[in-house]
């Protein structure tokens, strides 16, 4: 992203920075290139970690990572998925970013990644798995300090954050552990629909993660406050800083104020992009198979969303899980199970319209018991 790079795409992920890196020098050496397909795997595996938009050049590059890990995974990529429990051959950009790269992440966040490291090189399967059950150790680890830095979090932003006022939140705190500030930042943007910067201090330096929301460029955003920050990177959606603790202040009302300017009412407001009206009928092996030649799916190449309407509840709906909604819909013979990750509020909804929904939600194949059927994810109900 240096206003002096020529390359013309300004998008890739720092692995997909040194994987282009790899190929410019072995095109200076003059050696073969096809030997770095090997390595693509790995690329797959950080571009999706790092949420990068899944267009152009990156989307070529973790599709054929994605084919590599589903067809030849390296025994690291294979011991994770055993301990995570994932039992599919079809991995997805979604197993990757909620399953596997958390796993990864929590090593490097609470102890040493040399441990992952270790884990992707293992020479042998019995080897990887020492290392995937560390990583396994590690990430319930990260879990809990995750639930506690998110209840302070959500304390901090109760007693400060004004829904008619503030159009974005800073939120600081000595202690909190950094490599969890990510995550919960990206639940407080959930929560309030509002960018969020969050800042754990230790001897008095900051290091915070910054989470957007869908029409606010938060890089371009902490680039205007610069002039308060010791480092700082990322892309639109997300981001990362390092601060001096007596500059917190002046960054936050800087940052703030740059949020007033650019971000309108309408913007606050959670939109949904509906891209087809279907009924449940319309998704045979033809359908399916085109939708597959879209993705993969990713940041700015989402999954399509559908919506049916006047869809009948079959049997009786529950709240599995931290919250989550499940249920069966069926609409003229055709019957389909659907899950609503988050949604277990909307139970009442489901009772209120007596079993009669027009549903959102985006198709996708589960894999249970070594079954594999379509199930439809619900982003929202009416």
């Amino acid at each position: 992203k240096r206003p002096d790079c020529p390359y013309p795409f300004k998008e890739l992920a720092g692995v997909g920075v040194g994987f282009k890196f790899m190929q410019g020098l072995y095109q200076h050496l003059g050696l073969n290139e096809a030997e770095l397909d090997e390595y693509l795997d790995i690329v797959a595996l950080g571009s999706c970690a790092d949420i990068v938009p899944l267009v152009d050049e990156n989307r070529i590059l973790v599709s054929h990572g994605l084919q590599l890990i589903n067809h030849r995974p390296r025994f690291g990529v294979k011991a994770l998925l055993e301990s995570s429990g994932v039992d599919r051959k079809d991995i997805t950009v979604g197993l990757i970013v909620f399953v596997v790269a958390p796993r990864i992440n929590a090593v490097g966040r609470m102890s040493n990644a040399r441990r992952a490291v270790q884990m992707m090189c293992a020479n042998s399967l019995q080897r990887a798995r020492v290392f995937a059950r560390e990583l396994e150790r590690e990430n319930k680890n990260r879990r809990s300090v995750d639930e506690n830095t998110f209840k302070e979090a959500l304390e901090t932003a109760e007693a400060h954050f004004d829904p008619e006022r503030d159009r974005a939140m800073v939120l600081y705190k000595e202690g909190w552990h950094p490599g969890v500030i990510g995550i919960v930042a990206s639940r407080i943007v959930e929560r309030y629909y509002r960018p969020t910067v969050m800042i754990s201090v230790v001897d008095g330096i900051g290091k915070a993660s910054a989470r957007s929301i869908a029409d606010f460029n938060i890089y371009e955003a902490i680039k205007e406050c610069s002039e308060f920050l010791e480092a700082y990177g990322g892309h639109k959606y997300a981001a990362g800083l390092t601060i001096k603790q007596e500059n917190i202040p002046a960054f936050a009302e800087k940052f703030k104020a740059v949020a007033d300017r650019q971000i309108t009412d309408d913007d606050l407001i959670p939109r949904m992009r509906v891209d087809c009206e279907v009924e449940l009928k319309d998704f045979d092996e033809r359908l399916m198979r085109l939708l597959k030649l879209m993705g993969p799916f990713g940041p700015l190449n989402l999954r399509p969303v559908f919506v049916s309407r006047n869809l009948n509840v079959v049997g009786e709906a529950s709240v599995v899980g931290s919250n989550h909604l499940k249920l069966s819909v069926e609409q003229n013979g055709v019957k389909m199970n659907a899950i609503g990750f988050n949604l277990g509020d909307q139970i009442e909804r489901v009772v209120a319209n007596k079993g009669v929904l027009d549903c959102a939600y985006v198709v996708e194949e589960n894999y249970w018991n070594g079954r594999k059927e379509l199930q439809l994810r619900l982003k929202d109900i009416k």
